[in-house]
């Protein structure tokens, strides 16, 4: 079931995505990583965008924060694009379809915001597996969006998709 996260979710999701990102090695600085703060302020992301989460048997799987359109969380939306930001989904429960299930839910909330022309995220080298589920649901490589969120380290990039809509 993908549905809004509920106020007393937000640190169990905070803890998965921040476990999450720093099992599948996608943190440079581990432990000390600045963005392990981002991650884990899940209320935080909730007062500007939307953060859904993948739930079953009373659980919480995964989650995902969707910004719509010209939202405040947007790192590389442009006008008219709504953004997919911090996908993860706990280790124990991958192979579910879980993370496939919040982006097709983000994919339809795009959808359904008026004037929306595309989705788009940004995503590591390494998440080659993401990067499989995001083009067989239609997104397409931007290369020349690709981008630095720490300029001063030249060999940080993040890769783009985009799915028009």
């Amino acid at each position: 079931m993908i549905r809004h996260a509920a106020a007393d979710e937000y640190d169990t999701l905070g803890e998965i995505t921040a476990r999450a990102y720093l099992q599948d090695g996608l943190l440079d600085f581990g432990e000390a990583d600045a963005y392990l703060g981002e991650l884990r302020d899940v209320a935080a992301r909730a007062a500007s965008a939307e953060v859904l989460v993948a739930a079953a048997d009373g659980r919480v799987l995964g989650g995902v924060t969707f910004v719509p359109s010209g939202g405040p969380m947007a790192d590389i939306a442009r006008h008219g694009e709504a953004e997919i930001r911090m996908l993860a989904v706990a280790r124990e429960a991958r192979g579910r379809g879980a993370g496939e299930a919040l982006v097709r839910a983000c994919v339809d909330r795009a959808r359904a915001v008026e004037g929306c022309t595309g989705l788009v995220l940004s995503t590591q080298r390494t998440m080659h597996t993401a990067h499989r589920l995001y083009e067989r649901l239609g997104f397409a490589r931007t290369p020349e969006r690709d981008w630095n969120p720490l300029p001063e380290l030249d060999d940080i990039v993040l890769l783009t998709y985009r799915l028009p809509l």
